[in-house]
């Protein structure tokens, strides 16, 4: 009987994670505070970050 948890959910936790630090650099905020609020938030730090953050000014 294993003690840890299933690791295909903390393997797609983790994913997910990645996933929004590249997300949010590509938005020019912090990947290092977005994977971090990912691994405590999961998917609803996916949606604030699609929903609630635009794209900062380039040039």
């Amino acid at each position: 009987m294993p003690i840890a948890p299933n690791t295909s959910y903390v393997a797609g936790w983790g994913t997910l994670a990645l996933i929004n630090a590249g997300l949010a650099q590509g938005k020019r905020r912090s990947g290092l505070n977005w994977f971090l609020a990912s691994l405590l938030l999961g998917p609803l730090a996916t949606f604030l970050l699609v929903a609630f953050c635009d794209e900062g000014k380039r040039g």
